[in-house]
């Protein structure tokens, strides 16, 4: 008999599969090949992206040229520009505004034949700085509400033009639903037992080893107790933290270390499966009166690995239940060996 399993940061529910669960070998990938023809994205070809926003280069070497190892630049289409005033407005009983944000690409190799996974620690490192950095800076901006970070890999999770390895940014004017939801039962649960909900399910975690992936000194990989897809896996900090942006260098390291072995381990278990990857972190905190002073103390950022390897049917979309034909027990054990 399946279970009725509910997302406590969420709120959601997910039907998991037990008896008629499937297994990693009832999935298969064609190992993940990258096009060899002009990449806009790859070293000596900086002219053919808009100039860069932000970059890891050795300061003696001149902008827009090669050299770097991380190299984050505008969307040549982005969904949203940086240009503009939010213009909000009604038409009759709608709201509405303009499609002011930042559309970004986060760069986050030279070379066309890496893939996240396949980087040097430090390189990684490097990555993470990045996103962290442009995090602050578009913080600055009071247009902008939430910054969103996210990656797709392979085709089936949305990377349907881009093969070279990069994240996308988009600073939004508006905190998304998901992430309001999050927020909410945070703050809930914090009101009620003035404790974080992340960091006792966290401990619970660690305590009782079910869904343990792998850990480090300073992170946790886990597969969550509701888990929406086969295999998603989430990374948290040990140490309680609302803000990716200040994240240190040696966080940096040990995040990159167990972010490459989560990738690693997916890869080797499941043949280079189609992902997506996002940060879930807080958004940008207004000054004013009366505004969710308790949300450094309720909130716990974290990373949502999401592998596309089962598909999404019209009972997901139509009920917003989500089936999962894995129990999270069975997938942990699973990549914690791969």
């Amino acid at each position: 008999m399946s279970e009725m399993r509910n997302d406590i940061f969420s709120g959601r529910w997910v039907i998991v599969a037990q008896a008629d669960a499937l297994r990693p070998s009832d999935f298969h990938f064609k190992r993940f090949t990258r096009e060899t023809g002009f990449c806009p994205f790859c070293e000596t070809h900086e002219a053919s992206t808009p100039p860069e926003i932000f970059t890891d280069r050795p300061p003696h070497l001149p902008p827009n040229g090669p050299g770097w190892t991380v190299r984050v630049v505008p969307n040549s289409l982005p969904r949203l520009r940086i240009e503009g005033d939010l213009g909000r407005r009604a038409e009759g009983f709608h709201d509405l505004m303009n499609g002011v944000g930042a559309h970004e690409i986060i760069v986050e190799t030279p070379r066309h034949d890496q893939s996240l996974h396949e980087l040097e620690i430090p390189a990684i490192a490097g990555v993470l700085q990045a996103y962290a950095t442009r995090i602050a800076d578009l913080h600055r901006d009071e247009r902008i509400r939430y910054v969103l970070i996210f990656k797709n890999h392979g085709e089936d999770a949305g990377a349907h033009t881009i093969t070279h390895s990069i994240t996308q940014l988009l600073a939004l004017p508006v905190t998304p639903r998901a992430i309001k939801n999050k927020l909410g039962i945070a703050r809930a649960y914090y009101a009620a037992k003035e404790r974080c909900i992340y960091c006792d399910v966290l401990q619970q975690e660690m305590r009782e080893a079910r869904r343990l992936v792998v850990e480090n000194d300073s992170f946790v990989a886990f597969t969550p107790f509701a888990s929406r897809f086969p295999f998603e896996i989430s990374i948290f900090p040990r140490f309680h933290s609302s803000s990716f942006s200040r994240i240190d260098p040696q966080q940096r390291e040990s995040l990159a270390r167990i972010l490459r072995e989560v990738l690693r381990k997916l890869d080797h278990t499941l043949g280079s499966p189609p992902y997506n990857l996002s940060l879930q972190n807080s958004p940008r905190l207004r000054k004013r009166e009366g505004y969710w002073d308790k949300i450094e103390l309720d909130f716990h950022w974290h990373l949502e690995i999401l592998p596309q390897i089962f598909p999404i049917s019209g009972f997901e979309w139509a009920s917003g239940f989500y089936y999962n034909p894995v129990p999270p027990e069975m997938a942990a054990r699973c990549l914690a060996g791969g």
